[in-house]
This record gives structure tokens, sequence and C-alpha cells, in this order.
């Protein structure tokens, strides 16, 4: 199917100079200007990678706790410490330092900063426990306990709308009678045997 391909001014001409329509009113408006064709993929859309990606795969491999997987915070303003450990090792090695002392030295920087905010959080802690107050959220929560809060506040959320109550509800009636049913015809076969 040859006449298929291409454009609307292709596909036109084609039609056109085949009787098989008549000549629009505006064929030759267009050919006069033709609208700007983008280039097409066929099929093939190049993965985009970025120069630090190397480093931060090595990094979530060297430190696995601190993976992603919301996506909401990927998109965040602050990049992920995988991100920053990769720019800081491409850093490191465009003043002149080898590989594998710039990502020593990228990894010492990002577990002194780690090591400098525990620190701080645990002041904070203390502060808030002197005032009475409630302590502040963790700077590095841990990814697994992260999703469990989300699982635990959908499994909570779960049973408070009330069209799933309504539904749990009605199972439960539902539950209740077919117990009630086998029960009696239970009374009533061991009424016939006697």
């Amino acid at each position: 199917m040859s006449w298929m391909k291409g454009d609307l001014l292709s596909k036109t001409r084609r039609l056109v100079g085949g009787l098989a329509t008549r000549e629009p009113v505006w064929l030759k408006a267009m050919e006069a200007s033709p609208p700007h064709v983008f280039p097409r993929s066929n099929g093939k859309i190049k993965k985009i990678v970025l120069p630090e990606d190397v480093y931060v795969r090595k990094f979530a491999n060297k430190h696995p706790g601190t993976k992603i997987d919301d996506p909401v915070k990927i998109s965040a303003f602050v990049p992920d410490p995988a991100r920053v450990y990769g720019c800081r090792v491409l850093e490191l090695k465009e003043h002149g330092i080898n590989e594998d002392d710039a990502m020593s030295v990228a990894n010492m920087e990002y577990l002194s900063e780690r090591k400098e905010m525990k620190k701080a959080y645990k002041r904070l802690k203390e502060l808030a426990k002197m005032q009475d107050k409630d302590p502040p959220p963790k700077p590095y929560p841990s990814a697994k306990k992260a999703l469990m809060t989300q699982e635990k506040k959908s499994a909570k959320d779960r049973f408070q709308t009330p069209s799933v109550r309504r539904l749990v509800n009605q199972l439960k009636t539902e539950k209740d009678v077919l117990l009630q049913d086998k029960t009696g015809s239970a009374n009533l076969d061991n009424w016939i045997e006697e």
C-alpha cells in the first residue's frame, strides 16, 4: 500500500494525479509553503544516557539503601545522593584525578555528609525531647521504611472510604446469611436422621 505512505501533501498529490479526487482549493497554497516535516524515529528510540550514569549505577550498587522508588522525588529540585556522587566524580576527574581516587573521595564526602546529617538529627531530637515536642523527620529515611509507611497508610485508608465500608458490610451480611443457612440445613439433616 504505497499510496498510504507520506504526509498529507504527498498523499493528496497522488490522489489528484491518479484522478481519484479533484484538486482541493488549499493544495496550491500548501505546495507554495509546505508544512514542516519532523524526522521519524523508525521505531529505534535512543536511550538517554548522561555521563554520570556509570557512577550513579556504581553508587547504587555500593549503597542499595539510597535507591529512590518514589517517582515524585525523582523530579525534585534536590538531586538524589547517587546523582550528586556521579557529578562529583566527573568534576574530580576534570581536575586531573584518576577514576578510582575520584570515586573514593566522592564516597568519603557522601559518608561524611551523611554522618553530619545524622549527628544534626540526633541533636535536633534531643532538643525536641527537652522542649516536649515531636522530633523532626529523618534526613535520610530508609527506602524500605518509606514504602512500608505508604503501604500502611493505603491499607488504613482502604477501610475508611464509605464505598469500601458499604461493600465490606454487605459481604459480612452475606457471609452471616450463608452461615445461618448452613447451620439451619445441618439441623434439618440431623432431625431427619433421628
